[in-house]
């Protein structure tokens, strides 16, 4: 018997049109998005917006200082030093902020500390803000016009604190003379800060800077404060980037690998940073 054959297969003329449709449907298929834990259904951030957020909060606290000092109800302990040299020296406490800023930064080279942009910018953005804010805002002496002043004040400086600081451009020049003693030292921070802030609060003191009422409310709110709005401004990680490649090349002091400030840290304890 000879074995079974089949038939040729007839040939089919809408071979070749699927062979040529068939790559275009592929092209034109909806292929599925990746999904990315807590950034879904965040929308994408512009470029501009960390360095506008930078500068916003900077202004912000500038301004926030000058409405404490014309409560003059108790500054903090940086700007009692400040004030006290202000008038010793007869020049404007925001330009005595600036001088000393500078000052600070001059140490960070022997503590091996890198400034970045947010680091210059803290010195001059928030001295001139405040001479300039100071210009404009008349004093008061009625203490219904100056412990609202003072409470809002201290308010809006926790959200300015929390707005440079989530912009990712590097610390204040005090934070970073704080990290590069705690580094150098192996002393925790804490005790640095301690030791840092009340020696600068006695050395205020003593030159006539104004310790009060809100030098207490300031030391006891502004904590809890920048911690809650670290909380809510920190700025979400794009998929697929590092930290490393955000603008400065390095991770900000305060701030874990992926780029969210510990609560552990001068950063969101708000350390004071300008």
């Amino acid at each position: 018997m000879f074995p079974f054959r089949r038939a040729p297969l007839r040939p089919s003329f809408r071979s070749p049109v699927r062979a040529i449709l068939r790559p275009a449907r592929r092209t034109f298929r909806r292929r599925p998005v990746p999904y990315h834990r807590g950034t879904h259904h965040r929308p994408q951030r512009l470029p501009y917006g960390r360095p506008a957020r930078l500068y916003a909060g900077l202004v912000l606290y500038g301004a926030t200082d000058a409405l404490v000092i014309r409560a003059g109800l108790g500054l903090d302990p940086w700007d009692v030093f400040h004030q006290g040299l202000a008038r010793h020296t007869g020049i404007g406490i925001g330009t005595v902020s600036i001088v000393v800023g500078a000052a600070v930064l001059l140490l960070w080279w022997p503590l091996r500390q890198r400034p970045g942009l947010g680091t210059v910018s803290n010195v001059v953005v928030v001295g001139a803000t405040i001479d300039a804010t100071m210009a404009v805002l008349p004093a008061h002496s009625a203490l219904a016009w100056r412990i609202p002043l003072l409470v809002t004040g201290v308010f809006l400086n926790g959200a300015a604190t929390g707005l440079y600081i989530t912009a990712r451009f590097g610390a204040g020049p005090r934070d970073g003379l704080m990290t590069g003693l705690h580094r150098r030292t192996g002393r925790s921070l804490r005790l640095i800060r301690t030791g840092i802030e009340v020696s600068v609060l006695a050395a205020g003191f003593v030159l006539g800077g104004q310790v009060g009422v809100g030098t207490v409310l300031y030391a006891v709110t502004i904590g809890p404060l920048a911690q809650f709005f670290l909380r809510l401004l920190t700025l979400p990680e794009a998929a697929g980037t590092s930290p490393h490649g955000s603008g400065h090349g390095r991770i900000v002091a305060g701030s874990d690998r992926s780029g969210t400030i510990r609560p552990d840290t001068p950063e969101s304890a708000r350390m004071k940073s300008v």
